[in-house]
Formats: C-alpha cells, sequence, structure tokens
C-alpha cells in the first residue's frame, strides 16, 4: 500500500481506470475458478454418471467461461498498462523538470551515468510494477481464495487440505523471497555498475587522447565483481528454499494415497474421492503458479517502491542544493570578496576561514598543486556551491542576494571539456544570449576565431553537430565555446583550464579568442600551462586552501618562492624529450 500511495500522486485522474482494473481482474479471476468448477462437473459426469449426455453443454459452459476469463484479464492488463505508462511518462516529466533547474554542483556530484540509471531505468522499474503487478495479484489473492471456497462448497475436507498446502507453500515461499537486505544491496550494485559502466565508456576517448588515468576503467571492473558478488549470495541465499518448494508441490499429492486409503476403509466411494483427488492435483498447479507470483509481486512491490524513492530522493537533492536568491538585480561594481569563507565537499574540508578581495576588472590567475582549491574557489564565485560558512560578495553585496537572472549573467564560464549540443553551430553560440540578433552572434564567432572554421563547411554557421552532422576537435569545440562566452558578455568570465585541450594548431587562434573574451572584464584563470599566465594582473598561488604567494609574474619570480619553483619545474617539463 505505501507503494500505491507513492504512485498514486504520480497519476491523476486515474482512480476510475484503476478501479475499472482491479474490477476486471477480479471478474476473470472468478470465471477462471468458475472453470475448474465446471472442470469438476465434467470428472463427475464421466466417472461417477458414467454417461457422455451432459459433456456437450459442460464443454460450452466451459469455452464461455474461459473466453469471459481471457477477455477480462486482457482488458484489465491493458488497463494496468495504461496507468503504467502514464505513471512512467510523468515520473521522467518530473526528474526532467527537476534536472533543468539543478545546480551545477549536483553535476559535480552525480556522474551522468548515474543520472540517467536512477531516471531511466528506474522508471522502467515502477512500469513493470504497475502493469504487471495488478493482474499477479488476482493470482496471488482472488484465486487462491475463491478456490478454496470451492473447495469448500465441493467438501470440507478438501478445503482443509488445501489450506494446509497454502500455509506450508507460504512459509516456504517467504524463504524463498529472499531477505529485502539483499534486494537493496542487488540494486545498488546494479546501478553502481550500470552508472560506471557508461562513465567508463564516454571516457574512452578521454584516456587515448590525453593518455589519462584508468580510473573508471577500476572503477567499471569493482563494480562488475560486487554485482557478481551480490547476485551470487542472494541466489545461494534463495536455493534450499527454491527447491524445497519445488519438492513440495511436485510431491504433496501423493499424501492423498495414504488419505484415499483411510477415507475409502471409512466407508468413502473410491470413484468419489477419485474424482476429488483428481480436481486437487489440477488446482494445486493453480496454488503453485500463484505462489511463484508471490514471489515476483514481492520483488515488485520493492522496487516500485524503491525506486520511486530513489527519484524523489534525487529529486530533493537538486531542490536542496539549489543556491539561495534574492532580488537585487545589479552589482554596483564587479569587486569580488571571500569573507571568511569555510566550504567542503561533504568530509573533505578546502577552505576554512577564507578571506580573499578581487578588484573588478584584472585578470587574476590562480596557480598551484592539484587539489588545493583552485576550481573550487572559481566555482564558489559562479555560485555552483555555497558556504557552509561566510559570504561571497560581488559589488559589497551577497549572492544569495542576487536574483537568479542576475547571477547568471554575471558569470560566464569556458571549462576544459567544452560541451556543444547536437545543433547547429549557430545555435550554440546563440544559447550564450538567446535574444542576441544573427549579426551579433556571426561577430561573437568572428571574435572567437572561428572563421577557419565555418570555412571548413559549405552551411557554415548553418552546420549541424553531433552524431548525425559533423565532429570538431577539441580545440575547434573551444573555440565555439568562446564564442558563446563573448556573445552572453557577462562582466566576469572565469576560465578553467580552458586551453588544456588544445593541440598545437588550434592553440594560437585560441589564446587570440580569449584576448577578445577578456577585454574590460573580471577574470579569473586556471591554468596549468604557466606561459598563458604571465601577463595577468596577479596570480595567486594557492595550495590547501590558503593564499602562499600574490604579485605579477615579475614580482613572483623575484621572491623566488613557490611560484618561482613552479616556472621552474614547467621550464624543465617543456625541454623534456624522448630519446
Amino acid at each position: 500500500m505505501d507503494a500505491y500511495k507513492k504512485i498514486k500522486s504520480y497519476v491523476p485522474g486515474m482512480g476510475g481506470v484503476f478501479v475499472v482494473a482491479m474490477a476486471l481482474i477480479i471478474i476473470s479471476s472468478v470465471a477462471l475458478i468458475a472453470e475448474y468448477q465446471v472442470i469438476y462437473a465434467f470428472l463427475e459426469e464421466i466417472l461417477i454418471g458414467a454417461h457422455l449426455e451432459g459433456l456437450t453443454f459442460l464443454a460450452t459452459i466451459l469455452v464461455l467461461y474461459a473466453t469471459v476469463y481471457t477477455l477480462t484479464y486482457f482488458a484489465g492488463a491493458m488497463a494496468t498498462h495504461f496507468i503504467a505508462f502514464r505513471l512512467e511518462a510523468n515520473l521522467k516529466k518530473s526528474g526532467m523538470d527537476a534536472l533543468l533547474n539543478a545546480p551545477f554542483s549536483f553535476y559535480d556530484k552525480y556522474p551522468s551515468g548515474k543520472i540517467r540509471k536512477i531516471l531511466d531505468d528506474n522508471t522502467g522499474l515502477t512500469h513493470t510494477s504497475v502493469a504487471h503487478l495488478l493482474p499477479d495479484l488476482a493470482a496471488v489473492l482472488f484465486i487462491p481464495l475463491f478456490g478454496l471456497i470451492l473447495a469448500g462448497i465441493i467438501d470440507w475436507r478438501l478445503c482443509v487440505f488445501m489450506v494446509f498446502t497454502v500455509i506450508v507453500g507460504a512459509f516456504i515461499g517467504k524463504k524463498m523471497m529472499g531477505e529485502s537486505a539483499f534486494m537493496g544491496e542487488y540494486m545498488k550494485a546494479q546501478e553502481d555498475m550500470s552508472s560506471n559502466a557508461i562513465e567508463y565508456v564516454r571516457n574512452m576517448s578521454v584516456v587515448k587522447i590525453f593518455n589519462a588515468n584508468v580510473r573508471s576503467m577500476k572503477n567499471f571492473y569493482g563494480s562488475i565483481s560486487q554485482y557478481a558478488d551480490k547476485v551470487l549470495r542472494y541466489s545461494m541465499s534463495c536455493r534450499t528454499p527454491y527447491v524445497t518448494f519445488q519438492a513440495f508441490f511436485n510431491s504433496i499429492f501423493l499424501l492423498l494415497i495414504p488419505l484415499g486409503f483411510f477415507f475409502i476403509n471409512q466407508g468413502e466411494d473410491p470413484i468419489m474421492y477419485l474424482n476429488k483427488a483428481i480436481f486437487y492435483v489440477l488446482f494445486c498447479g493453480i496454488l503453485f503458479v500463484a505462489f511463484m507470483k508471490v514471489m515476483y509481486v514481492g520483488m515488485h512491490t520493492y522496487l516500485a517502491q524503491s525506486s520511486i524513492e530513489k527519484i524523489e530522493g534525487l529529486i530533493a537533492e537538486m531542490k536542496e542544493e539549489s543556491p539561495e536568491t534574492g532580488t537585487l538585480a545589479e552589482p554596483s561594481s564587479f569587486d569580488i570578496d571571500f569573507k571568511n569563507v569555510s566550504f567542503a565537499y561533504e568530509d573533505e574540508k578546502i577552505f576554512e576561514n577564507f578571506s580573499l578581495h578581487l578588484d573588478g576588472g584584472k585578470t587574476y590567475a590562480l596557480v598551484g598543486s592539484s587539489g588545493g582549491g583552485k576550481s573550487t574557489l572559481a566555482k564558489l564565485i559562479a555560485g555552483f556551491y555555497q558556504p557552509q560558512e561566510g559570504e561571497i560578495q560581488i559589488g559589497g553585496h551577497a549572492l544569495s542576494e542576487y536574483s537568479e537572472q542576475a547571477l547568471t549573467s554575471m558569470v560566464a564560464m569556458v571549462f576544459q571539456n567544452a560541451q556543444l549540443f547536437k545543433t547547429t553551430l549557430y545555435e550554440n553560440v546563440r544559447i550564450g544570449d538567446p535574444s542576441a540578433t544573427r549579426q551579433s552572434v556571426m561577430n561573437a564567432l568572428q571574435q572567437a576565431r572561428c572563421e577557419e572554421i565555418l570555412n571548413k563547411f559549405p552551411k557554415r554557421e548553418d552546420t549541424l553537430v553531433g552524431a548525425t552532422g559533423v565532429h570538431l576537435s577539441g580545440g575547434e569545440k573551444q573555440r565555439i565555446a568562446i564564442a558563446r562566452a563573448i556573445l552572453k558578455n557577462a562582466p566576469i568570465i572565469v576560465l578553467d583550464e580552458a586551453s588544456a585541450a588544445a593541440d598545437p594548431e588550434n592553440e594560437y587562434e585560441i589564446q587570440q579568442a580569449f584576448t577578445n573574451l577578456m577585454k574590460g572584464k573580471t577574470v579569473i584563470m586556471i591554468a596549468h600551462r604557466l606561459s598563458s599566465i604571465q601577463k595577468a594582473d596577479e596570480i595567486l598561488v594557492i595550495d590547501n586552501g590558503h593564499i602562499l604567494e600574490r604579485g605579477s609574474h615579475e614580482a613572483l619570480m623575484a621572491q623566488g618562492g613557490r611560484y618561482a619553483h613552479l616556472q621552474s619545474l614547467y621550464t624543465q617539463a617543456n625541454e623534456w624529450r624522448v630519446a
């Protein structure tokens, strides 16, 4: 019922269809039991009556009940499938609506493979639960119930024997289903394996091109091993009960032999007893199928509830992590201040009581070892994350005081791995400012040094990008992304390793594009390629969440400190050659 309470809220207005589906399923159950009543009369006519006069009539009734059962069950299943498709569609819509408004921090925390697994696969599991669970409930609840009533009408002893069969079958069946904790572990292992598989496949190109580490391969292999272990443990836990269950239902009818001798010695008519025994053996097959479906009903119920909880939990997390916004529309200046900021990724503390002032209109370069806090600093400025303590200000006002539109328009980011959408080059750039004129878009493409890219294709800016279109190199994608940022014309620019993916042919063009992008803006530049930051107004050396050094390239080199050491290592690395 908990599962169906959750499901109901996602299919408003479908209560009438649900009632009709249940009514049809109950009717189909009654029709099936009526078939067995006719079968019993059929056997009675042959074994006891010893004549065939009434068989034609009984056969006709049997076909009629079978037709009613088939049609009502099919109609009920169609109704439940209709509800299930509506549920799946509405769940996916809820997830997609939440994704459109999710903060960037959410995408840092969840890889795309895991998001796709939770939203796509779990909505599919709810579909299976609703579409097939309700018809299966007929076999689990109504058919044994009506069957016991029919057995009681035929002979109370037959009813008692069936009750005994049901009780023992239920006990063994519960053991056969295994523990729900195992099911949760199994689903978690399957989810991890699927998400790691997607990430591994997507990272193949990165590993090949940039000689990246094989962490995704190790994660994928580990998740496969974990999944195999969970499946084996769950299977082994169900092995003995499952074999016992099969043996019980395939041998329970043997008890009818000693019982037959007993009742016949008590004066029971042997032919009448044989008729009841044959009826029991036939009906026992229905009980077996019903109990087999109990296992699937339990599994489907668990999957439905667990799936909806995961989707709802994901949506709730998106909303919880969304940054606070106010009503302020525009800053008075573009000075950036960190005031006693503390920030951590769960248990990993990055900044503690961190303070910093950056003047508007200047270019700042952040350097230092990986994991020191450079990218986190840039993401905090962009409002991707909220600090646990302290305040980040732009123009003397906290980020939370600005409206969402103001925050979006103030900052433009260019990342190391630029992403293009499956549309034209023109539309990819126009995303930066959907209200821009065509001339403005073309000017942005020109300033980003994209003329060479456009000239390669007959349709120029109207060329389609993606699987059904053209494919661009990393450096070409980066120039399109820079054109997008130029068109946005945000006063604050964040460049996070934006030229790292550039090949030598694109390096010069990208640097020229950066020059056009950065004119008159407040720029925060993160770079490991130290030759590209020497003209920055100020260079900040950051390590372990602290600013170790700060100043111009010349001043820091004169100090002979950490920055000078990094420049020395960079120069040595550039002189390396393969012998």
